[in-house]
């Protein structure tokens, strides 16, 4: 690619480009274009299979666990503000 032809590149891709970048990207676009390539290749191969490990669910399945009141009075009664069984939390939500 000649240098006009990177700083076009550049303009279509809404880039801006110096003299001094376009000159260095056109020592070295020959070597980014052959990288790329490889993309290419890899499809031409057909081989575009994953190549992972196993595959197995990491989730558990959802129980409901069983709490007695006691846990539910624990808890009332660490937090710091309540009325009745109710806590109060700090509003998260706007309304307007």
């Amino acid at each position: 690619m000649t240098k006009e032809e990177i700083l076009h590149l550049g303009t279509l891709s809404r880039i801006r480009l110096s003299e001094a970048e376009a000159e260095k990207l056109h020592t070295e676009i020959d070597s980014i274009l052959a990288y790329v390539s490889q993309v290419n290749d890899i499809a031409a191969s057909g081989d575009l299979t994953k190549k992972t490990g196993a595959v197995h669910n990491v989730f558990r399945v959802d129980e409901v666990a069983a709490t007695t009141n006691a846990t539910a009075d624990e808890l009332i009664a660490a937090f710091p503000e309540k009325k009745g069984r109710f806590l109060r939390v700090k509003k998260i939500l706007d309304n307007d």
